[in-house]
């Protein structure tokens, strides 16, 4: 397949990602490789660790390819969109529980999707200049693949405020808010991954790892907190009208952009999810959603505005204001004999 390349080198598996053009959007065919692949090296010995990278500068993967799942909601049968996420879903979930160490190598921006492949690995490596975000919200959609369960376990409020407002962070926000775990000069990349499929020793990692700056978020934190404790998306938002501070009027203007109904969800999903570490509950959970999304959400109007007309203005199906009280219960209630499963040889 021409947009991925996988394969093994010594005494490694390699992943990488070759869309560079598209900024290694995600597609299904790609999942479902991915996938494949980690089935077939959970049990060989010759390949000791994996290693996930990307060609091209700009991004390692900017997240899923959004164009494709408009065309399939433009077709008016929504089953291969829900094919795919099931699918991703689960190949994130064999990411996550793979029982070999994997190294991911993340540049330029991470966002959506691409967290469900880059965020999920035991060695998670940004360069200085690398970006990350979950900017599902304001497209329509939830953080998923399974970022919704690194939201909610991120310090204080900083889950609720990253999912809400799909905040960019720098290598240090990340690393604390749980996303990464190293910064290595992304000029040292070359010999790292060349000493990892030699040796198969994923310490290599961490000899080469470089203090991480601390970010903008951090230093944000006792703001978010003060604001994003709330219990729904209307009492955040009462929260931040009520403080007349730079900070307050700036993020109720980035949440003024988003879908309404993603950001409620993306609040009740963190609150739910933050009692347990089980990426299949954050999966299955996220599926509920997405499983609705291209009917009942405001999904397809988000990628319309954002990359078909890119006339960044949306049309939601509600307002900050007007949410019935009943909409996030019915986008994340049970799809019964719909739940997204993980059957078969998942680790």
């Amino acid at each position: 397949m021409s947009d991925i390349s996988i394969r093994k080198e010594g005494k490694a598996g390699r992943i990488t990602l070759t869309r560079p053009d598209a900024l290694n959007a995600l597609s299904y065919d790609m999942c479902l490789a991915i996938d494949v692949a980690l089935i077939d090296w959970i049990d060989d010995d010759e390949v000791a660790l994996i290693i996930i990278d990307a060609e091209g500068d700009r991004a390692f993967c900017a997240g899923g390819d959004i164009r494709e799942i408009y065309e399939i909601g433009q077709s008016g049968d929504p089953t291969r969109a829900r094919n795919f996420w099931r699918d991703e879903y689960r190949m994130n979930a064999r990411l996550f529980q793979f029982p070999k160490p994997i190294v991911s190598f993340m540049q330029g921006f991470t966002m959506g999707g691409g967290v469900g492949v880059g965020c999920h690995a035991s060695h998670r490596i940004m360069a200085r200049s690398s970006r990350m975000a979950m900017p599902e919200c304001g497209i329509g959609l939830v953080p998923d693949v399974g970022g919704s369960l690194i939201l909610a376990h991120a310090p204080g409020r900083l889950g609720e405020y990253i999912g809400m407002t799909g905040a960019r962070m720098a290598p240090g926000d990340a690393i604390h808010a749980g996303f990464a775990d190293y910064v290595i000069r992304q000029a040292e990349w070359p010999a790292l991954k060349a000493d990892l499929i030699r040796t198969g020793d994923p310490s290599h990692v961490n000899e080469a790892a470089i203090p991480a700056i601390p970010g903008n978020l951090s230093a944000m934190l006792p703001m978010i907190d003060a604001h994003f404790g709330g219990g729904s998306l209307g009492e955040i938002v009462a929260s931040l009208r009520s403080d007349d501070s730079v900070f307050a009027s700036n993020t109720l203007e980035v949440l003024g952009r988003n879908s309404p109904l993603s950001m409620a969800c993306t609040v009740e999903m963190i609150h739910r999810l933050s009692t347990t570490h089980d990426v299949r509950k954050s999966l299955e959970l996220e599926y509920r959603f997405v499983y609705r999304a291209l009917d009942q959400s405001d999904l397809m109007e988000g990628i319309r505005a954002a990359v078909i007309d890119k006339d960044r203005s949306p049309n939601w199906k509600h307002g900050l204001d007007d949410l019935p009280d009943d909409a996030v219960d019915k986008m994340l209630a049970p799809l019964g004999e719909n739940t997204l499963t993980f059957e078969g040889d998942l680790p």
